[in-house]
């Protein structure tokens, strides 16, 4: 296997365009390099992005936050301005793997990877981020929410790489939390995952955001169960409402952490702890 450490990203894009078939891209490792030990992939060439320079940044740009592709999740996870204006997103980062994985991982690896399970795909959803990807021709602008299209499956083009996260800041009022369902305390692969951002007027929503991961083939808006809570005066009855309008959004399947029954159920029990936890 050849290896090979672009320096830019002009240079990385070349030899991915190159390398497109028998090559690999690579940044922090902790998904490629165990996949390759345990022979799941066997690239000719492993493409490292980890010498690019410029793309590891948290940036605060008037109403916007950027983060390059290349930011660590522990430094996600310590960041300041993410703590202030994104903090599912650091909470996400937190419970993320382990402090080595945290060092190694990055947020744009993360997402390229696109687990149904992607810890910072389910904050990124409610924040309504916008990942920006460059080929050698140009670069886009791609909604998250269109930026999942399946099991391990994105709207990244062969010929493309991500360059940034960006995501504009909520209204100081805004409220919202995150949390993750896993079969330990620590370094667990989500179960369920969720995070709500919940704006309110008084004693009534007037804007709902809600996220779940490792429910569905990819991670998920429940846009129906956001329609439902808009314009609603925070009840008991309303939240439990939500349960059953989240129940029938998910589709969740059995795999080796989890029922698909089990998930069905703790998705809107999470819901509504976090719909009081904000509105408490």
């Amino acid at each position: 296997m050849e290896y090979l450490a672009p320096k830019t990203l002009t240079e990385a894009l070349v030899l991915s365009r190159k390398w497109k078939i028998s090559g690999k891209l690579v940044a922090g490792g902790t998904k490629v390099i165990p996949e390759m030990r345990a022979k799941v992939i066997r690239p000719q060439v492993l493409v490292d992005l980890s010498h690019i320079k410029n793309l590891s940044f948290i940036k605060e740009k008037g109403r916007t936050i950027q983060i390059g592709a290349l930011t660590t999740i522990s430094e996600l996870a310590s960041s300041e301005k993410i703590q202030k204006y994104a903090p599912i997103l650091s909470d996400a980062a937190n419970q993320f793997g382990n402090p080595l994985v945290r060092n190694r991982a990055t947020i744009g690896g993360n997402l390229a990877d696109g687990s149904p399970a992607a810890d910072t795909a389910v904050p990124l959803l409610v924040l309504d981020a916008m990942i920006v990807t460059q080929s050698n021709l140009k670069m886009r602008k791609i909604p998250i929410n269109q930026f999942f299209v399946g099991p391990h499956k994105t709207a990244l083009q062969s010929n493309e790489i991500i360059r940034e996260i960006v995501f504009t800041k909520a209204n100081p009022h805004a409220k919202m939390a995150y949390t993750k369902l896993g079969l330990r305390n620590a370094m667990a692969i989500s179960v369920v995952s969720i995070a709500l951002f919940i704006e309110m007027k008084e004693e009534k929503c007037i804007e709902a955001r809600i996220a779940l991961g490792a429910v569905a083939p990819k991670p998920i808006r429940a846009y129906q169960t956001e329609a439902f809570l808009k314009n609603k005066v925070i009840t008991e009855e309303i939240i439990e409402s939500c349960c059953k309008h989240i129940s029938k959004e998910i589709s969740p399947i059995a795999d080796v952490r989890a029922s698909a029954d089990y998930r069905r159920d703790m998705a809107p029990t999470l819901l509504k702890r976090l719909i009081k936890q904000v509105t408490g």
